[in-house]
């Protein structure tokens, strides 16, 4: 992967952001995903950030290499806050942590948000946490893609503002996703269903107190709404 050609993750994350958008890149590591956006035309300008300062070396150095300075800032900064109000970001992007990290970033700085017309999230896990935030937030999720990549599944949500509602399926599984149902989603939540069962087969053997009591019903739960899902 390079600034030129990205992972088939981040290029879906790309494929969502608006031709001309301003966007900052959340958890920038080598800033590839703004590099690319950049040399394809996509965007003329986008913020980097980097809460970690050897992600962030790395992404100033990327940035110099491409001859990218006056289009792309690499900024030092704890989540939305390598957001400046004199920036104009109008989408952000944040890719390649858990859904509730996610979910956090969004929290801590919620007026970062306010001049912002479009998200595109690409958690590696807990995809569940965003829309719950989402639900609670007034954004809607429009759009919803699956990949798998190097034998990992990911999800990427796109998200704009408005009203939505959704079944607990959908929160689980993605109300677009579950529409489509396609060969890699179909993958993922068979797997889902094995590894929750292993799961229960373990708590079988433990002492039954309150906690593994809900656990073991929280499974069950679960398993009946995704092979629910699977099977219809």
């Amino acid at each position: 992967m390079n600034a030129q050609n990205l992972s088939k993750r981040l290029e879906t994350v790309a494929s969502f952001v608006p031709k001309g958008a301003i966007v900052a890149d959340i958890g920038s590591d080598h800033a590839y995903l703004p590099c690319y956006l950049v040399h394809k035309g996509i965007v003329q300008k986008a913020v980097a950030g980097e809460v970690v300062d050897g992600p962030y070396q790395s992404a100033l150095k990327k940035v110099k290499e491409e001859g990218l300075e006056d289009h792309i800032t690499v900024r030092l900064a704890d989540g939305l806050e390598a957001i400046g109000e004199s920036d104009g970001v109008d989408t952000i992007t944040i890719a390649g942590m858990g859904g509730s990290l996610i979910v956090s970033i969004l929290e801590k700085n919620p007026e970062k948000l306010e001049s912002v017309h479009r998200l595109i999230l690409q958690p590696n896990i807990h995809a569940k946490f965003i829309r719950k935030w989402a639900l609670a937030h007034q954004w809607e999720i429009i759009d919803e893609a699956i990949v798998e990549e190097d034998a990992k599944i990911y999800e990427i949500l796109v998200l704009e503002r408005g009203q939505m509602e959704l079944t607990e399926a959908e929160i689980l599984m993605g109300k677009h996703l579950l529409r489509e149902k396609s060969d890699v989603f179909l993958k993922k939540w068979n797997n889902e269903v094995k590894h929750w069962k292993k799961v229960l087969q373990s708590l079988e053997k433990a002492e039954s107190t309150p906690e593994i009591i809900a656990k073991r019903e929280e499974l069950l739960h679960h398993i009946a709404l995704v092979e629910e899902v699977i099977q219809s």
